[in-house]
Protein backbone atom coordinates (compact mmCIF):
# COMPACT_ATOMS: atom_id res chain seq x y z
CA UNK A 1 0.00 0.00 0.00
CA UNK A 2 1.48 3.69 -0.93
CA UNK A 3 2.01 6.19 1.07
CA UNK A 4 -1.16 8.18 -0.35
CA UNK A 5 -3.59 5.27 -0.32
CA UNK A 6 -2.55 4.81 3.38
CA UNK A 7 -3.62 8.98 3.89
CA UNK A 8 -6.66 7.96 2.21
CA UNK A 9 -9.41 9.13 4.79
CA UNK A 10 -11.46 6.07 6.26
CA UNK A 11 -14.59 7.38 4.90
CA UNK A 12 -13.81 6.37 1.52
CA UNK A 13 -13.26 3.01 3.17
CA UNK A 14 -16.51 2.71 4.66
CA UNK A 15 -18.20 4.37 1.65
CA UNK A 16 -17.18 1.25 -0.51
CA UNK A 17 -17.47 -1.60 1.80
CA UNK A 18 -19.33 -4.04 0.25
CA UNK A 19 -21.11 -5.39 3.55
CA UNK A 20 -22.92 -1.88 3.82
CA UNK A 21 -26.46 -3.49 2.68
CA UNK A 22 -28.16 -0.11 3.05
CA UNK A 23 -30.38 1.64 0.33
CA UNK A 24 -28.91 4.82 1.67
CA UNK A 25 -25.21 3.70 0.59
CA UNK A 26 -23.62 4.99 -2.18
CA UNK A 27 -23.28 2.98 -5.73
CA UNK A 28 -19.66 1.83 -6.77
CA UNK A 29 -18.52 4.50 -9.22
CA UNK A 30 -20.64 7.09 -8.28
CA UNK A 31 -18.71 9.65 -7.94
CA UNK A 32 -20.40 12.66 -4.97
CA UNK A 33 -18.79 15.87 -4.36
CA UNK A 34 -17.19 16.44 -0.84
CA UNK A 35 -18.96 19.20 1.08
CA UNK A 36 -18.33 20.66 4.04
CA UNK A 37 -19.23 19.39 7.62
CA UNK A 38 -22.63 20.48 8.49
CA UNK A 39 -23.05 22.50 11.75
CA UNK A 40 -24.04 21.43 15.08
CA UNK A 41 -26.22 24.38 15.65
CA UNK A 42 -29.62 23.82 13.31
CA UNK A 43 -32.08 25.81 15.10
CA UNK A 44 -33.80 28.18 13.26
CA UNK A 45 -33.18 30.77 15.30
CA UNK A 46 -29.31 30.25 15.18
CA UNK A 47 -26.86 33.67 13.95
CA UNK A 48 -26.06 33.18 10.86
CA UNK A 49 -22.10 33.42 10.29
CA UNK A 50 -21.11 36.64 10.08
CA UNK A 51 -23.48 38.51 11.26
CA UNK A 52 -23.00 40.88 14.15
CA UNK A 53 -25.58 41.71 16.87
CA UNK A 54 -25.44 45.05 18.80
CA UNK A 55 -24.52 45.01 22.22
CA UNK A 56 -27.32 46.15 24.44
CA UNK A 57 -27.18 49.50 26.55
CA UNK A 58 -25.81 49.55 29.75
CA UNK A 59 -27.55 52.41 31.01
CA UNK A 60 -30.85 50.27 31.65
CA UNK A 61 -31.50 49.67 35.21
CA UNK A 62 -31.19 46.02 35.98
CA UNK A 63 -34.43 44.38 36.45
CA UNK A 64 -35.98 46.51 32.69
CA UNK A 65 -37.61 44.86 30.26
CA UNK A 66 -35.21 45.63 27.96
CA UNK A 67 -31.85 44.08 29.44
CA UNK A 68 -31.22 40.34 29.22
CA UNK A 69 -32.37 37.69 31.71
CA UNK A 70 -29.63 36.65 34.02
CA UNK A 71 -28.80 33.09 34.09
CA UNK A 72 -30.82 31.67 37.31
CA UNK A 73 -27.95 30.01 39.49
CA UNK A 74 -28.63 27.95 42.38
CA UNK A 75 -25.86 29.35 44.74
CA UNK A 76 -28.34 32.80 44.35
CA UNK A 77 -31.09 31.11 46.08
CA UNK A 78 -31.72 32.17 49.49
CA UNK A 79 -31.13 29.37 52.33
CA UNK A 80 -33.78 27.19 52.78
CA UNK A 81 -35.92 27.99 56.51
CA UNK A 82 -36.59 25.17 58.47
CA UNK A 83 -38.97 26.09 61.64
CA UNK A 84 -36.99 25.52 65.24
CA UNK A 85 -40.12 22.97 66.26
CA UNK A 86 -39.37 20.83 62.97
CA UNK A 87 -41.85 19.79 60.13
CA UNK A 88 -44.53 18.33 61.57
CA UNK A 89 -44.99 14.47 60.18
CA UNK A 90 -48.68 13.89 59.10
CA UNK A 91 -49.58 10.25 60.75
CA UNK A 92 -53.27 9.29 60.29
CA UNK A 93 -55.13 7.03 62.68
CA UNK A 94 -55.50 3.38 61.69
CA UNK A 95 -58.66 2.82 63.77
CA UNK A 96 -60.83 6.45 62.45
CA UNK A 97 -63.39 5.45 59.86
CA UNK A 98 -62.36 5.89 55.91
CA UNK A 99 -64.62 9.11 55.71
CA UNK A 100 -62.64 10.64 58.43
CA UNK A 101 -59.57 9.69 56.57
CA UNK A 102 -59.89 10.10 53.44
CA UNK A 103 -61.44 13.99 53.85
CA UNK A 104 -58.38 14.96 55.88
CA UNK A 105 -56.29 13.76 53.36
CA UNK A 106 -58.03 15.52 50.71
CA UNK A 107 -57.68 18.97 52.87
CA UNK A 108 -53.74 18.70 52.84
CA UNK A 109 -51.49 19.73 49.75
CA UNK A 110 -50.84 16.94 47.33
CA UNK A 111 -47.07 16.71 48.52
CA UNK A 112 -48.01 16.83 52.30
CA UNK A 113 -50.35 13.51 51.64
CA UNK A 114 -48.85 10.42 52.89
CA UNK A 115 -48.32 7.37 50.59
CA UNK A 116 -51.24 4.39 50.09
CA UNK A 117 -51.76 2.39 53.10
CA UNK A 118 -52.90 -0.80 51.65
CA UNK A 119 -53.21 -1.32 48.00
CA UNK A 120 -55.77 -3.68 46.60
CA UNK A 121 -53.72 -5.00 43.49
CA UNK A 122 -54.34 -8.45 41.21
CA UNK A 123 -51.02 -8.78 39.19
CA UNK A 124 -48.23 -7.39 39.99
CA UNK A 125 -48.47 -3.87 37.41
CA UNK A 126 -51.62 -3.15 39.27
CA UNK A 127 -54.94 -2.59 37.52
CA UNK A 128 -55.26 -0.45 34.56
CA UNK A 129 -55.62 3.32 35.62
CA UNK A 130 -58.75 3.72 33.32
CA UNK A 131 -60.82 1.20 34.66
CA UNK A 132 -59.76 2.32 38.17
CA UNK A 133 -61.11 5.94 37.35
CA UNK A 134 -64.63 4.16 35.91
CA UNK A 135 -65.05 2.20 38.73
CA UNK A 136 -64.85 5.19 40.77
CA UNK A 137 -66.45 7.59 38.92
CA UNK A 138 -69.51 5.39 39.21
CA UNK A 139 -69.15 4.97 42.84
CA UNK A 140 -69.17 8.51 43.16
CA UNK A 141 -72.06 8.65 41.02
CA UNK A 142 -74.43 6.66 43.04
CA UNK A 143 -73.40 9.06 45.88
CA UNK A 144 -74.42 11.99 44.73
CA UNK A 145 -77.66 10.73 42.90
CA UNK A 146 -78.79 9.03 46.36
CA UNK A 147 -78.53 12.83 47.86
CA UNK A 148 -74.95 12.48 49.54
CA UNK A 149 -72.91 15.43 50.30
CA UNK A 150 -69.75 17.06 47.78
CA UNK A 151 -67.52 16.33 50.29
CA UNK A 152 -68.38 12.50 51.10
CA UNK A 153 -68.63 12.07 47.12
CA UNK A 154 -65.00 13.21 46.87
CA UNK A 155 -63.52 11.76 50.38
CA UNK A 156 -65.01 8.19 48.79
CA UNK A 157 -63.88 8.63 45.32
CA UNK A 158 -60.19 9.59 46.70
CA UNK A 159 -60.63 6.29 48.63
CA UNK A 160 -61.00 4.19 45.99
CA UNK A 161 -58.14 5.15 44.20
CA UNK A 162 -56.34 4.76 46.54
CA UNK A 163 -57.25 1.53 47.28
CA UNK A 164 -56.16 0.85 43.97
CA UNK A 165 -52.55 2.74 44.28
CA UNK A 166 -53.30 5.56 42.82
CA UNK A 167 -52.23 8.37 44.68
CA UNK A 168 -51.93 11.09 42.90
CA UNK A 169 -55.62 11.68 41.96
CA UNK A 170 -57.89 14.87 42.69
CA UNK A 171 -61.69 14.68 42.14
CA UNK A 172 -63.97 17.61 41.71
CA UNK A 173 -67.64 16.89 42.10
CA UNK A 174 -70.50 19.28 41.32
CA UNK A 175 -74.09 19.07 41.13
CA UNK A 176 -74.59 16.92 37.60
CA UNK A 177 -70.74 16.19 36.98
CA UNK A 178 -68.29 14.26 38.14
CA UNK A 179 -64.47 14.16 37.21
CA UNK A 180 -61.34 12.73 38.43
CA UNK A 181 -57.52 13.06 37.30
CA UNK A 182 -54.36 11.02 38.26
CA UNK A 183 -51.28 12.11 37.02
CA UNK A 184 -48.56 8.93 37.56
CA UNK A 185 -45.55 11.35 37.70
CA UNK A 186 -44.38 14.90 37.52
CA UNK A 187 -43.25 14.28 33.71
CA UNK A 188 -45.92 12.32 32.97
CA UNK A 189 -49.29 12.82 31.43
CA UNK A 190 -52.25 13.55 33.52
CA UNK A 191 -55.07 10.67 33.03
CA UNK A 192 -58.82 12.61 33.27
CA UNK A 193 -62.24 10.71 33.24
CA UNK A 194 -65.58 12.44 33.81
CA UNK A 195 -69.24 11.34 34.09
CA UNK A 196 -72.16 13.03 34.23
CA UNK A 197 -75.08 12.30 36.68
CA UNK A 198 -78.76 12.84 34.95
CA UNK A 199 -80.93 11.07 37.26
CA UNK A 200 -81.43 11.30 41.13
CA UNK A 201 -83.24 9.00 43.08
CA UNK A 202 -83.88 8.54 46.88
CA UNK A 203 -82.98 4.98 48.25
CA UNK A 204 -80.74 4.87 51.35
CA UNK A 205 -80.23 1.19 51.15
CA UNK A 206 -78.57 1.87 48.00
CA UNK A 207 -76.53 4.08 49.26
CA UNK A 208 -75.43 2.26 52.35
CA UNK A 209 -75.06 -0.64 50.08
CA UNK A 210 -72.26 1.80 48.33
CA UNK A 211 -70.53 2.86 51.80
CA UNK A 212 -69.64 -0.84 52.52
CA UNK A 213 -68.18 -1.59 49.24
CA UNK A 214 -66.08 1.63 49.70
CA UNK A 215 -65.13 0.25 53.44
CA UNK A 216 -64.56 -3.37 52.04
CA UNK A 217 -61.89 -1.95 49.54
CA UNK A 218 -59.97 0.49 52.03
CA UNK A 219 -60.28 -2.18 55.05
CA UNK A 220 -56.62 -3.62 54.88
CA UNK A 221 -57.89 -7.26 55.83
CA UNK A 222 -59.83 -6.95 52.66
CA UNK A 223 -59.11 -8.46 49.39
CA UNK A 224 -61.30 -7.03 46.54
CA UNK A 225 -60.13 -7.15 42.99
CA UNK A 226 -61.64 -4.90 40.64
CA UNK A 227 -63.47 -7.63 38.96
CA UNK A 228 -65.30 -8.21 42.10
CA UNK A 229 -65.99 -4.62 42.86
CA UNK A 230 -67.55 -3.86 39.42
CA UNK A 231 -69.56 -7.44 40.00
CA UNK A 232 -70.94 -5.57 44.01
CA UNK A 233 -71.29 -2.32 42.04
CA UNK A 234 -73.70 -3.84 39.50
CA UNK A 235 -75.05 -5.64 42.38
CA UNK A 236 -76.14 -2.67 44.03
CA UNK A 237 -77.74 -0.94 41.07
CA UNK A 238 -80.03 -3.78 39.74
CA UNK A 239 -81.72 -4.48 43.47
CA UNK A 240 -85.45 -3.49 44.05
CA UNK A 241 -86.32 -1.04 46.56
CA UNK A 242 -86.50 -2.84 49.48
CA UNK A 243 -90.14 -1.16 49.74
CA UNK A 244 -92.91 -1.57 47.64
CA UNK A 245 -95.54 1.36 46.07
CA UNK A 246 -98.29 1.17 48.27
CA UNK A 247 -95.95 0.92 51.38
CA UNK A 248 -94.51 4.44 50.12
CA UNK A 249 -98.13 5.68 49.77
CA UNK A 250 -99.35 4.44 52.98
CA UNK A 251 -95.82 5.99 54.83
CA UNK A 252 -96.91 9.27 53.03
CA UNK A 253 -100.18 9.18 54.53
CA UNK A 254 -98.78 8.28 58.11
CA UNK A 255 -96.56 11.08 57.93
CA UNK A 256 -99.12 13.51 57.02
CA UNK A 257 -100.92 12.58 59.86
CA UNK A 258 -98.63 12.35 62.28
CA UNK A 259 -97.65 15.77 61.60
CA UNK A 260 -100.97 17.17 61.64
CA UNK A 261 -101.11 15.85 65.33
CA UNK A 262 -98.17 17.99 66.06
CA UNK A 263 -99.73 21.12 64.68
CA UNK A 264 -102.90 20.22 67.39
CA UNK A 265 -105.11 17.79 64.95
CA UNK A 266 -107.25 15.31 66.59
CA UNK A 267 -108.62 11.80 65.18
CA UNK A 268 -110.41 13.39 62.40
CA UNK A 269 -107.52 15.65 61.33
CA UNK A 270 -105.31 12.41 61.25
CA UNK A 271 -107.72 10.87 58.98
CA UNK A 272 -108.39 13.45 56.71
CA UNK A 273 -104.13 14.58 56.28
CA UNK A 274 -103.28 11.01 55.80
CA UNK A 275 -106.17 10.59 52.71
CA UNK A 276 -105.22 14.11 51.20
CA UNK A 277 -101.42 13.17 51.14
CA UNK A 278 -102.29 9.71 49.65
CA UNK A 279 -104.02 11.02 47.43
CA UNK A 280 -101.69 13.57 46.24
CA UNK A 281 -98.76 11.05 46.60
CA UNK A 282 -101.14 8.88 43.65
CA UNK A 283 -101.27 11.54 41.45
CA UNK A 284 -97.97 12.70 41.41
CA UNK A 285 -96.93 9.08 40.65
CA UNK A 286 -99.10 9.63 37.68
CA UNK A 287 -97.74 12.55 36.77
CA UNK A 288 -94.27 11.35 37.10
CA UNK A 289 -95.43 8.20 34.57
CA UNK A 290 -96.64 10.73 32.16
CA UNK A 291 -92.95 12.23 32.12
CA UNK A 292 -93.76 15.20 33.41
CA UNK A 293 -90.87 17.17 35.58
CA UNK A 294 -90.77 17.26 39.51
CA UNK A 295 -91.55 21.10 39.77
CA UNK A 296 -95.53 19.78 38.21
CA UNK A 297 -95.47 16.32 40.54
CA UNK A 298 -94.76 18.60 43.65
CA UNK A 299 -97.81 21.09 42.48
CA UNK A 300 -100.30 18.57 41.89
CA UNK A 301 -99.08 16.54 44.75
CA UNK A 302 -99.64 19.59 47.04
CA UNK A 303 -103.24 20.65 45.95
CA UNK A 304 -105.31 17.41 47.80
CA UNK A 305 -104.64 18.20 51.37
CA UNK A 306 -105.59 21.64 50.56
CA UNK A 307 -108.36 20.93 48.87
CA UNK A 308 -109.52 18.32 51.99
CA UNK A 309 -108.58 21.53 54.64
CA UNK A 310 -111.00 24.44 52.52
CA UNK A 311 -113.62 21.41 51.93
CA UNK A 312 -113.84 21.50 55.81
CA UNK A 313 -113.43 25.70 55.94
CA UNK A 314 -116.74 25.32 53.97
CA UNK A 315 -119.00 22.62 55.60
CA UNK A 316 -118.11 24.04 58.85
CA UNK A 317 -116.88 21.18 60.48
CA UNK A 318 -115.75 21.73 63.74
CA UNK A 319 -112.04 20.83 62.78
CA UNK A 320 -108.69 22.19 62.33
CA UNK A 321 -108.71 22.95 58.80
CA UNK A 322 -104.88 24.51 59.18
CA UNK A 323 -103.60 21.23 60.18
CA UNK A 324 -104.78 18.98 57.43
CA UNK A 325 -102.90 21.03 54.90
CA UNK A 326 -100.15 21.62 57.41
CA UNK A 327 -99.70 17.83 57.57
CA UNK A 328 -99.86 17.56 54.13
CA UNK A 329 -96.76 19.96 53.63
CA UNK A 330 -94.76 18.25 56.37
CA UNK A 331 -94.94 14.98 53.48
CA UNK A 332 -93.43 17.21 50.39
CA UNK A 333 -90.98 19.69 52.18
CA UNK A 334 -87.57 18.69 50.32
CA UNK A 335 -85.97 18.70 53.76
CA UNK A 336 -83.29 16.07 52.61
CA UNK A 337 -82.09 18.52 49.42
CA UNK A 338 -82.20 21.68 51.96
CA UNK A 339 -79.66 19.53 54.54
CA UNK A 340 -77.41 18.70 51.78
CA UNK A 341 -77.10 22.07 49.84
CA UNK A 342 -76.72 24.03 53.44
CA UNK A 343 -74.09 21.26 54.36
CA UNK A 344 -72.13 21.56 50.93
CA UNK A 345 -72.15 25.35 50.65
CA UNK A 346 -70.70 25.30 54.33
CA UNK A 347 -67.84 23.06 53.39
CA UNK A 348 -66.85 25.41 50.62
CA UNK A 349 -68.87 23.56 47.07
CA UNK A 350 -70.42 26.85 46.44
CA UNK A 351 -71.66 25.90 43.22
CA UNK A 352 -73.00 22.22 44.24
CA UNK A 353 -74.74 24.50 46.73
CA UNK A 354 -76.01 26.79 44.74
CA UNK A 355 -77.63 24.61 42.38
CA UNK A 356 -79.22 21.98 45.35
CA UNK A 357 -80.20 25.16 46.83
CA UNK A 358 -81.88 26.36 43.83
CA UNK A 359 -83.58 22.98 43.07
CA UNK A 360 -85.66 22.88 46.65
CA UNK A 361 -86.47 26.56 45.38
CA UNK A 362 -87.86 25.08 42.78
CA UNK A 363 -89.53 22.50 45.02
CA UNK A 364 -90.82 25.21 46.93
CA UNK A 365 -92.10 26.96 44.94
CA UNK A 366 -94.23 23.62 42.70
CA UNK A 367 -95.68 23.27 46.93
CA UNK A 368 -96.39 26.85 47.37
CA UNK A 369 -98.34 27.33 43.80
CA UNK A 370 -100.47 24.15 44.73
CA UNK A 371 -101.57 25.59 48.02
CA UNK A 372 -102.04 28.86 46.65
CA UNK A 373 -104.61 27.90 43.44
CA UNK A 374 -106.66 25.74 46.20
CA UNK A 375 -106.53 28.09 48.73
CA UNK A 376 -107.47 31.46 46.39
CA UNK A 377 -110.37 29.37 45.02
CA UNK A 378 -111.37 28.27 48.60
CA UNK A 379 -111.17 32.04 49.85
CA UNK A 380 -112.98 33.38 46.49
CA UNK A 381 -116.14 30.91 47.61
CA UNK A 382 -116.34 32.22 51.01
CA UNK A 383 -114.24 29.73 53.02
CA UNK A 384 -113.51 30.94 56.64
CA UNK A 385 -109.74 29.97 57.08
CA UNK A 386 -108.43 31.80 59.95
CA UNK A 387 -104.41 32.71 60.06
CA UNK A 388 -104.45 32.98 63.64
CA UNK A 389 -104.99 29.86 64.47
CA UNK A 390 -101.59 29.51 64.34
CA UNK A 391 -101.33 30.78 68.08
CA UNK A 392 -103.33 28.16 69.22
CA UNK A 393 -101.60 24.62 69.21
CA UNK A 394 -102.39 22.23 72.35
CA UNK A 395 -99.37 21.34 74.24
CA UNK A 396 -99.60 17.39 74.40
CA UNK A 397 -96.23 16.19 75.29
CA UNK A 398 -96.74 12.13 74.97
CA UNK A 399 -98.81 12.45 72.36
CA UNK A 400 -96.81 14.76 70.52
CA UNK A 401 -93.40 12.77 71.51
CA UNK A 402 -95.02 9.80 69.72
CA UNK A 403 -96.29 11.47 66.71
CA UNK A 404 -93.18 12.90 66.04
CA UNK A 405 -91.44 9.27 66.08
CA UNK A 406 -94.10 8.22 63.79
CA UNK A 407 -93.43 10.55 61.65
CA UNK A 408 -89.55 9.89 61.48
CA UNK A 409 -90.41 6.10 60.71
CA UNK A 410 -92.59 6.77 58.07
CA UNK A 411 -90.13 9.50 56.75
CA UNK A 412 -87.52 6.53 56.92
CA UNK A 413 -89.58 4.43 55.06
CA UNK A 414 -89.87 6.84 52.16
CA UNK A 415 -86.18 7.69 51.88
CA UNK A 416 -86.33 3.79 51.35
CA UNK A 417 -83.90 3.14 53.90
CA UNK A 418 -82.73 -0.54 55.72
CA UNK A 419 -84.66 -2.18 58.20
CA UNK A 420 -81.87 -2.36 60.29
CA UNK A 421 -81.56 2.07 60.60
CA UNK A 422 -85.40 2.94 61.24
CA UNK A 423 -85.85 2.18 64.80
CA UNK A 424 -82.51 4.47 65.33
CA UNK A 425 -83.47 7.52 63.40
CA UNK A 426 -87.13 7.00 64.95
CA UNK A 427 -85.19 7.39 68.46
CA UNK A 428 -83.81 10.00 66.77
CA UNK A 429 -86.48 12.12 65.86
CA UNK A 430 -88.35 11.68 69.20
CA UNK A 431 -85.40 13.08 70.67
CA UNK A 432 -85.45 15.96 68.20
CA UNK A 433 -89.08 17.11 69.01
CA UNK A 434 -88.19 16.36 73.12
CA UNK A 435 -85.51 19.15 73.27
CA UNK A 436 -87.35 21.24 70.93
CA UNK A 437 -90.62 21.07 73.19
CA UNK A 438 -88.57 21.53 76.31
CA UNK A 439 -86.88 25.02 74.74
CA UNK A 440 -89.58 26.38 73.16
CA UNK A 441 -92.65 25.22 74.84
CA UNK A 442 -91.32 25.05 78.95
CA UNK A 443 -88.79 27.51 78.82
CA UNK A 444 -90.27 29.95 76.11
CA UNK A 445 -87.14 29.69 73.86
CA UNK A 446 -87.32 31.49 70.09
CA UNK A 447 -88.55 28.71 67.87
CA UNK A 448 -85.25 29.19 65.61
CA UNK A 449 -82.84 28.79 68.45
CA UNK A 450 -84.55 25.42 69.49
CA UNK A 451 -84.67 24.07 66.16
CA UNK A 452 -80.87 24.96 65.73
CA UNK A 453 -80.29 23.01 68.90
CA UNK A 454 -82.59 20.07 68.35
CA UNK A 455 -81.01 19.83 64.76
CA UNK A 456 -77.54 19.55 66.50
CA UNK A 457 -78.14 16.71 68.39
CA UNK A 458 -79.73 15.26 65.60
CA UNK A 459 -76.68 15.64 63.67
CA UNK A 460 -74.56 14.58 66.55
CA UNK A 461 -76.07 11.46 67.20
CA UNK A 462 -76.56 10.62 63.53
CA UNK A 463 -72.65 10.96 63.09
CA UNK A 464 -72.30 9.14 66.45
CA UNK A 465 -74.76 6.56 65.04
CA UNK A 466 -72.83 6.32 61.16
CA UNK A 467 -69.20 5.64 63.21
CA UNK A 468 -70.39 2.83 65.11
CA UNK A 469 -71.80 1.52 62.15
CA UNK A 470 -69.38 2.59 59.37
CA UNK A 471 -71.82 4.06 57.13
CA UNK A 472 -73.22 7.40 55.99
CA UNK A 473 -74.68 9.41 58.18
CA UNK A 474 -77.76 10.32 56.21
CA UNK A 475 -80.21 7.38 56.75
CA UNK A 476 -79.80 8.53 60.85
CA UNK A 477 -80.47 12.46 60.11
CA UNK A 478 -82.71 13.10 57.31
CA UNK A 479 -85.64 11.53 58.95
CA UNK A 480 -84.95 12.32 62.05
CA UNK A 481 -85.19 16.38 61.37
CA UNK A 482 -88.88 15.51 59.95
CA UNK A 483 -90.75 16.71 62.72
CA UNK A 484 -88.93 19.82 62.74
CA UNK A 485 -89.74 21.16 59.30
CA UNK A 486 -91.50 24.42 59.22
CA UNK A 487 -95.06 22.85 57.69
CA UNK A 488 -97.37 25.30 59.66
CA UNK A 489 -95.27 28.50 59.14
CA UNK A 490 -95.46 27.77 55.16
CA UNK A 491 -99.26 26.97 55.45
CA UNK A 492 -99.93 30.54 57.06
CA UNK A 493 -97.63 32.46 55.55
CA UNK A 494 -99.23 31.37 52.18
CA UNK A 495 -103.08 31.72 53.72
CA UNK A 496 -102.67 35.25 54.37
CA UNK A 497 -101.13 35.82 50.83
CA UNK A 498 -104.46 34.11 49.82
CA UNK A 499 -106.21 36.44 51.64
CA UNK A 500 -104.34 39.70 50.37
CA UNK A 501 -102.41 40.19 53.39
CA UNK A 502 -99.34 40.64 51.71
CA UNK A 503 -96.88 41.62 54.02
CA UNK A 504 -97.56 39.14 56.82
CA UNK A 505 -97.32 36.11 54.45
CA UNK A 506 -94.21 37.31 54.02
CA UNK A 507 -93.09 37.98 57.20
CA UNK A 508 -94.42 34.05 58.42
CA UNK A 509 -92.96 32.68 54.96
CA UNK A 510 -89.27 34.65 56.50
CA UNK A 511 -90.23 32.61 59.73
CA UNK A 512 -90.18 29.36 57.68
CA UNK A 513 -87.19 30.15 55.72
CA UNK A 514 -85.25 30.84 58.88
CA UNK A 515 -86.32 27.55 60.44
CA UNK A 516 -85.35 25.77 57.25
CA UNK A 517 -81.42 27.18 57.44
CA UNK A 518 -81.52 26.50 61.20
CA UNK A 519 -82.26 23.04 60.96
CA UNK A 520 -79.85 22.76 58.05
CA UNK A 521 -77.45 24.36 59.75
CA UNK A 522 -78.25 22.88 63.25
CA UNK A 523 -77.26 19.49 61.58
CA UNK A 524 -74.08 20.80 59.90
CA UNK A 525 -73.06 22.08 62.89
CA UNK A 526 -73.58 19.17 65.39
CA UNK A 527 -71.65 16.79 62.58
CA UNK A 528 -68.89 19.37 62.58
CA UNK A 529 -68.75 19.50 66.80
CA UNK A 530 -68.51 15.53 66.58
CA UNK A 531 -65.60 15.49 64.03
CA UNK A 532 -63.60 18.46 65.98
CA UNK A 533 -62.90 15.36 69.02
CA UNK A 534 -61.44 13.41 66.45
CA UNK A 535 -58.02 12.23 66.66
CA UNK A 536 -57.46 11.75 62.73
CA UNK A 537 -54.99 13.95 61.14
CA UNK A 538 -51.34 15.18 62.10
CA UNK A 539 -50.97 16.26 65.59
CA UNK A 540 -52.17 20.06 66.26
CA UNK A 541 -55.25 21.99 65.37
CA UNK A 542 -57.58 20.29 62.43
CA UNK A 543 -57.52 21.85 59.31
CA UNK A 544 -60.32 23.92 57.86
CA UNK A 545 -62.77 22.52 55.30
CA UNK A 546 -61.19 25.55 52.38
CA UNK A 547 -60.07 28.27 54.15
CA UNK A 548 -59.88 29.82 57.45
CA UNK A 549 -60.79 33.99 56.63
CA UNK A 550 -62.13 35.44 53.61
CA UNK A 551 -59.04 36.37 51.79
Amino acid sequence: MTEAEDRKPRSDEARYDPEITSEFAIPEGLAVPRTLAEPETTSEFALPEGLQTPEPPSTEPEGSAFTLPRTYSAGDTLAAFTPATGVPLVSLVKDAPWQDRMRTMLRMPVAERPAPEHVQREEEGGPAVPRVLDLTLRIGELLLAGGEGAEDVEAAMFAVCRSYGLDRCEPNVTFTLLSISHQPSLVEDPVTASRTVRRRGTDYTRLAAVFRLVDDLTDPETHVSLEEAYRRLAEIRRNRHPYPGWALTLASGLLAGAASILVGGDLIVFIAAALGAMLGDRLAWLCAGRGLPEFYQFTVAAMPPAAIGVAFALAHVDVKAAAVVTGGLFALLPGRALVAGVQDGLTGFYITASARLLEVLYFFVGIVTGVLIVLYFGVKVGGKLNPDAALIINERPVIQIAASMLLSLTFAVLLQQERSTVLWVTLNGGVAWTVYGAMHYVANISPVASTAVAAGLVGLFGQLLSRYRFASALPYTTAAIGPLLPGSATYFGLLSMAQNEVDKGLVSLANAASLAMAIAIGVNLGSEVFRLFLRVGSPGKRRAAKRTRGF
